[in-house]
């Protein structure tokens, strides 16, 4: 059950946002997904290890997202703040993403070969779809198709990676006494 809520939730912030950057409401989708990932955070059973997943995956997000911009590979018409900046609401889909990465994404914890080839099929596809509904755009497509690739084939896996080492949606186990622990009574 959790796993469709989260999947689905992910799936409703995704078309908050993008809709939002795309009608010039980027604050109502960046709104809607802060909700969600609030939603996320009050339910995980190691609050402070998922915000530090969400937090860097956002960091991640807006230095990529940023350095796309800064190449010229991606625009977006609405919610920059700052010129060369990735605009908010796209961070913001970084951190409902990271959400996925120990609830809906967890199947790939123990597979990065398919966590890279996932990456470098939907991150593209993610974009793709974007652009359709209005929310990015590509001065040149194909070559920003390339980089969306290359970066997600790299950059799928090292999130995997952190949030096997930050999963706060695990609860936590119990530590047993030091007497049990090495046997000594």
């Amino acid at each position: 059950m959790n796993l469709l809520v989260n999947f689905a939730a992910f799936q409703l912030g995704w078309f908050a946002a993008v809709l939002g950057g795309a009608n010039d409401l980027a604050w109502a989708g960046t709104l809607a997904v802060l909700g969600i990932v609030l939603f996320h955070l009050v339910r995980a059973a190691q609050t402070r290890r998922e915000l530090l997943l969400v937090a860097i995956v956002g960091v991640i997000g807006a230095l990529w997202e940023s350095l796309l911009v800064v190449l010229g590979l991606t625009w977006y018409p609405y919610g920059t703040l700052i010129d060369g900046v990735a605009p908010y609401w796209i961070v913001a889909m970084w951190l409902l993403f990271a959400t996925t990465l120990n609830v809906s994404m967890r199947w790939m914890h123990g597979h990065l070969w398919l966590a890279s080839l996932s990456g470098a099929l939907f991150g593209p596809l993610a974009f793709y779809a974007g652009s359709r509904l209005g929310g990015v755009g590509f001065p040149d497509f194909s070559s920003a198709m390339i980089a969306l690739a290359a970066g997600w084939a790299v950059i799928m896996p090292l999130l995997i990676l952190l949030a096997r080492r930050l999963d706060g949606t695990r609860p936590v186990l119990a530590r047993a006494p030091a007497c049990e622990r090495t046997g000594i009574a």
